[in-house]
Parts: C-alpha cells; sequence; structure tokens
C-alpha cells in the first residue's frame, strides 16, 4: 500500500512540492461550554470541541504540483511492467515457491501488485495445487507467507500446515522466535485465520507484536534481493500516483471551499485532507478516482454532522434535522437554524449528485439505498444526543447495538461498494441494504471522542470491572 498511503508526502524521488509536509497540527480538544456563539447571526448558550484550526487550506493545496504526469510517464511505467512480468514468469518457470510468494509479498508491500493481479493469481493457484512442496515444511517464512497469501486472494489454506512447527504439546517450538522473518510472517499470517482455527489462534498468541517499517522503499532497496527492475517500477509508480492523487485533492478542496462548511460552520472540523487520505486506504488505484472522490466528500460530511450532534446541536435543532434529512424535502429545511441549513443542502445534493453520477453510467437508480445509510445514521446519532442530554448511560449491549452504525462503516462500505463495481446488481444492493454480519462486525467498535459513554466504558458501569479487565474484553471481541 506504500503508493497508496504515502502519495501526498513530498515525493523522495522526484522534486519535493512547496508545501508544508501533510502532518495534521489539529488535535481534538476536549468538549468545554463556551457562553456564547454566533452562528449566522443567532445567539445561543453552546457546548464547544476546543478544536484548533485546520492547518490545510485552499490556497496551500492548489499549490501542489507534480512532475509526473502526462503520457511520457506513463509509456515509461509500461516499459517496466513488461519487464517485471517477464523477470515473474522466470521464477515461476524455475519453480522457486520461497522466491514467487517473497517476489508476490514485496509487489503487495511496493504497492504495485494491483498491475500483475493476473500473473499473480496464476503463481499462487500453481501454488495452491502443488501441495506436496517440502519446503513449506522445513522453512516456517515460507509456510506462513504461503499461508496468509492463499487467504488474501480467496484460496483455502490449512492451519495444519504449521503441525510440523509444534511440539509434542502443541506449542510453536521456542527455538522458532531467533528468525526474525518468520515471526513476522507468522504474526501477519494469524490475522487470516477463521474462527475456531485454534492453531492460528496460538500462533497470534506466540508471535511478538510485529513493526512494520514506515518507508517499505526504503527496506527493499537495502535488500540484498532486492529486484532493480521492480524497484525502478515502484519508483516510477509511486511519483505518477502521487501527481494523480494531489490533481484530485485540489479537486475536492475546490468542491469543500464551494460548500462554505468550513467558513460557516467554525464550530466543526476540518477534516477534509485527512477523509482523502483515508479513501485512498481503501481504493488507491487510479480506475477508482469516482470511489475517492465519493467518499471524501461523505467522510468530511459525516464529521462535520458528528460535531453537530456531538457537541453543537440542541436536542430540538437535532430532532428537527434528522427529520428533515428522513423526509429529504426541501420544504423541511424552514425549521432548521440557519447553520443547520447549509449543512442540510450540502448533504443533500450530494447525495443527490453521487445517485445522479450512478444512474448516468449504470442505469440503477440507487437513492433509497444512499438515503436510508444516511439515515440509519443520523438516527444513531440522534439516540446518543438523548443519551447525553438526560444523562443515561447504557448497558454495554444497548451502546454496541447503536454503535455499529454510528461508527459509519456500514454507510462508507456501501457507499464504496457502488462506486467500485463496473457493473451493479439487483441482489448486491439487497445484500447491501440488509446490513449483514459482514458489515456489523467489522463496525462492531470504537473508542471515540464525546460525551456519551462509549463501548469501555459501558462494559466497565454494567459489570463492575475496572478499565483494564474491560479492554481486554472488546479487544477479544474486535478479534
Amino acid at each position: 500500500m506504500a503508493s497508496s498511503l504515502l502519495s501526498l508526502t513530498p515525493s523522495f524521488f522526484g522534486k519535493t512540492p512547496k508545501v508544508a509536509p501533510l502532518i495534521s497540527q489539529r488535535c481534538r480538544g476536549s468538549v468545554a461550554y463556551i457562553a456564547s456563539t454566533k452562528i449566522f447571526g443567532s445567539s445561543t448558550s453552546r457546548r464547544s470541541g476546543n478544536y484548533q484550526p485546520c492547518f490545510w487550506n485552499d490556497d496551500d493545496l492548489q499549490l501542489l504540483s507534480g512532475d509526473y504526469k502526462g503520457h511520457e510517464y506513463a509509456k515509461q511505467v509500461e516499459v517496466l511492467k513488461r519487464k517485471v512480468k517477464t523477470i515473474l514468469n522466470d521464477i515461476v518457470e524455475h519453480d522457486q515457491l520461497l522466491d514467487q510468494l517473497k517476489m508476490i509479498d514485496s509487489l503487495q508491500r511496493l504497492g504495485v501488485a494491483y498491475h500483475f493481479d493476473d500473473e499473480i493469481n496464476m503463481m499462487l493457484l500453481n501454488i495452491y495445487q502443488n501441495s506436496d512442496n517440502q519446503m513449506r515444511k522445513e522453512n516456517l517464512y515460507a509456510a506462513a507467507l504461503e499461508f496468509r497469501l492463499l487467504k488474501e486472494y480467496g484460496y483455502h489454506s490449512s492451519p495444519e500446515i504449521f503441525n510440523c512447527f509444534r511440539d509434542d504439546r502443541g506449542r510453536f517450538r521456542p527455538s522458532l522466535c531467533k528468525d526474525i522473518m518468520a515471526m513476522l510472517s507468522l504474526y501477519e499470517a494469524s490475522y487470516y485465520c477463521f474462527e475456531g482455527e485454534s492453531i492460528m489462534e496460538a500462533a497470534w498468541h506466540f508471535t511478538m507484536p510485529r513493526l512494520e517499517a514506515r518507508w517499505y522503499i526504503n527496506v527493499y532497496e537495502r535488500r540484498s534481493d532486492s529486484n532493480p527492475i521492480v524497484l525502478e517500477l515502484e519508483k516510477l509508480d509511486f511519483n505518477v500516483l502521487q501527481a494523480m492523487h494531489q490533481e484530485e485533492l485540489k479537486d475536492m478542496s475546490r468542491w469543500w471551499k464551494n460548500t462554505g462548511l468550513g467558513e460557516k460552520l467554525s464550530f466543526a472540523m476540518n477534516t477534509l485532507v485527512e477523509s482523502f487520505l483515508w479513501t485512498m486506504g481503501i481504493a488507491f488505484k487510479p480506475e477508482f478516482r469516482s470511489c475517492r472522490k465519493t467518499l471524501t466528500k461523505a467522510i468530511a460530511l459525516i464529521t462535520v454532522i458528528d460535531d453537530i450532534y456531538d457537541v453543537y446541536g440542541t436536542l430540538e435543532e437535532l430532532q428537527f434535522f434528522t427529520d428533515a434529512v428522513e423526509r429529504q424535502d426541501i420544504k423541511a429545511m424552514i425549521q432548521l437554524p440557519d447553520y443547520m441549513k447549509i449543512c442540510f443542502l450540502a448533504l443533500y445534493n450530494t447525495v443527490n449528485e453521487m445517485t445522479y453520477d450512478i444512474l448516468k453510467e449504470q442505469g440503477h437508480n440507487v437513492v433509497s439505498n444512499l438515503k436510508k445509510g444516511w439515515v440509519d445514521l443520523l438516527r444513531s446519532y440522534m439516540l446518543e444526543a438523548r443519551w447525553y442530554h438526560s444523562a443515561y448511560t447504557p448497558t454495554f449491549e444497548e451502546y454496541m447495538e447503536n454503535a455499529w452504525i454510528s461508527i459509519t462503516g456500514t454507510l462508507i462500505a456501501t457507499q464504496a461498494s457502488l462506486f467500485v463495481t463496473n457493473k451493479i446488481n439487483e441482489k448486491e444492493l439487497e445484500f447491501l441494504e440488509s446490513y449483514p454480519e459482514l458489515l456489523h462486525w467489522s463496525s462492531v467498535d470504537e473508542l471515540k471522542r464525546g460525551d456519551v459513554s462509549k463501548s469501555i466504558q459501558c462494559y466497565m458501569h454494567g459489570n463492575g470491572v475496572p478499565e483494564e479487565s474491560a479492554r481486554k474484553h472488546i479487544k477479544n471481541l474486535i478479534r
């Protein structure tokens, strides 16, 4: 994921953009009361999140520029891709299992594996079908790497592959700890087990938490077995993607400025840049530009709306806003205070724009799907607001039943699915709208700033246990 997660940092392979480094200097402050705040001329006593001013502004972001734009660099990428494909074919022909696994792993970590999906799938299919390879029985690093990669790409891999590395009591042999690469690989593999696979649970407890290098590019460059052509492709691809992502960020910044939310709703956090970075962790590939654009807007809006419900709005105002969004009626906006009107219109226009784009490109009307996600989210925010204003501490079960929606994972996952799919079908839409367990369990917990008691506090309160025990319980639920 190097290319996706780092593409907005100053390039260390080309000229450094004349813009401050991408490190947010704004932190969340503690909630406090302020005597009086005026927004659009209305004056009332409200709380404040005490947020520091946003580090980024549109003028700075519009100065972003990259040297790696245009067909010239795209052609260079294609030449290097062909060379790497030749290298992959050579490795397969020589039947070098560990070399194949290491190359796939390196391509992943360097962020260029997406160029070679067909080749990687073919390599893994051959590995999957070749179950008698002796190396995996003798080399824990190879066995763990194979287990993880097969699982990632959808192939079945039995944890029994690790039996030969355990003693008579079923424990992993202590002598294995001397092999650092094997330990790291086993730790990563342990996160791909299914429930009930006790061998992988034992592996997870056996290995230490890993510390992966932030800049894998530099790590790979220093490795004795690094391939110079792969490294050259990664550096060029990194800079080409960086230039593309910078242009997208500039476009998103112009959108945010035009909404007026950052200027008019000064009590809320401005997370436009952070929102864009977050989307690249989901879909960094060039063809997913529409997905990044859509999710950036959604996350930025969610942040503002969350601050309205969590900090600024009165209970009556929040109910009016929830009702207005549920009705999706411009006329319902009349009863909203001025600061909410601009937020309502920004959300209304953004959802309709998303609906229009999908209808135009795929012929599907997804307005009900998008509306359901937003309405369910605001209802969950509304419930948390009622808890706060009535000084009610929910039970752990009550909190969890609401939190898996308020965490926004279901809304983001639904919108991401709509904008990365080339052809939407009705069964997929129905599946997403039913909130399957896949979405439920991936959204089950977050300990975030706010006044409503969160999962750990709720568990402590309801069960009379100390924080350490509550944290351990929550971690087990997440795992």
